[in-house]
């Protein structure tokens, strides 16, 4: 296992880290099956587990909580919040008012008196930046976290943020999760740039694609990842977008061949390979999955491999755009983008 500094921090973070949304009911993934997940994780040589509120409404939490104990100290433990805990409708968001009360839960729920990040799942536009990062910057005064990050934000959004830490002499972020695989590279044309520019730790989720470069989405093969099933949409083989990756993930196939790499070696060393990039999120549902994964934690790609798939996915190209989660509101809702009153 290599190991890289997480942005500024100064905290060494595996250049895998093990997600835990499939743990609990969302990947029908029990206690002692997650339990035996994160003994396997530690024992490569995985010291960072990240988790959120909202994943199984703090299941996962839970279940993390309880398979740590004894050994919180060793391992670099992150959570999430922002998304929807409930139907109440100040359950949510990056308001200081629901931070303080989220990460107060997740602690409780995790069994510890600290998390190690404490992220913004996603960008809130009903908080300002100062409102969120002045309640960030009092919970890592008051020790409850050490550092925090942002998830999914678009890149205007990152140095809009930083902007804001600088004028009211806040604390900023320390690091970005955003979604990065070979069938989504969109982020290395606005995100990427932005966070090597403040030195920002990042933590790619999503490097398999959901599934598209586990191996599970092959053409003339029945699909089998279980994302199929939670969403279908993203696996309707007679869409342009979904043909595009099928297409796609035929032609990597041959290149990790060629290269004597499994496709989960080549996807995995592909985000790992990045300047920008810290780490890889990998959220196995299996012991077995976490072998498959776990086997890419020392592989380096070379120049030629690097090339070949930048031929068969052009660099800063989104195969599925419509899967992008940093798009900016005025291009999902209409009434964003006209002036009350209609043209003039």
């Amino acid at each position: 296992m290599r190991y890289r500094t997480l942005g500024r921090t100064g905290v060494q973070v595996s250049t895998l880290v093990l997600g835990a949304m499939n743990f609990g009911k969302i990947g029908n993934t029990t206690q002692d099956e997650a339990t035996a997940i994160i003994d396997a994780a530690l024992d490569a040589g995985i010291n960072m587990i990240d988790t959120a509120d909202m994943y199984g409404t703090g299941e996962s939490e839970e279940i993390v909580g309880k398979a740590i104990a004894g050994r919180r100290d060793d391992i670099v433990l992150a959570t999430k919040a922002t998304m929807p805990m409930g139907e109440e409708r100040n359950h949510r968001g990056s308001s200081r008012r629901w931070l303080v009360t989220a990460l107060d839960d997740s602690l409780r729920r995790l069994g510890v008196d600290h998390v190690d990040l404490f992220q913004i799942h996603r960008w809130d536009p009903l908080a300002s930046d100062e409102e969120t990062l002045s309640a960030l910057t009092d919970l890592q005064r008051a020790g409850k976290i050490r550092s925090f990050g942002s998830s999914t934000f678009p890149a205007y959004r990152i140095v809009q943020a930083r902007w804001a830490a600088r004028d009211n002499h806040l604390l900023g972020y320390a690091s970005e999760q955003p979604s990065y695989s070979i069938l989504q590279r969109g982020i290395e044309a606005h995100v990427l740039p932005v966070t090597q520019e403040y030195g920002m730790g990042v933590l790619a989720w999503s490097p398999l694609a959901s599934g598209w470069l586990s191996g599970a989405v092959r053409a003339g093969q029945e699909i089998t990842t279980s994302r199929s099933a939670i969403l279908p949409e993203r696996f309707d083989l007679t869409t342009a977008s979904n043909r595009a990756r099928l297409d796609a993930v035929e032609q990597l196939v041959k290149v990790a061949d060629e290269a004597g790499l499994t496709l989960i070696q080549l996807a995995l060393g592909f985000v790992t390979a990045h300047p920008a990039v810290t780490s890889a999120i990998v959220g196995p549902r299996t012991l077995d999955h976490l072998r498959s994964q776990v086997a890419a934690a020392d592989t380096v790609l070379t120049a030629d491999v690097l090339d070949a798939i930048d031929a068969i996915v052009a660099p800063g190209t989104d195969l599925a755009p419509q899967e992008k989660f940093d798009t900016p509101p005025a291009l999902l809702d209409s009434s964003l983008r006209r002036r009350a009153g209609g043209a003039r």
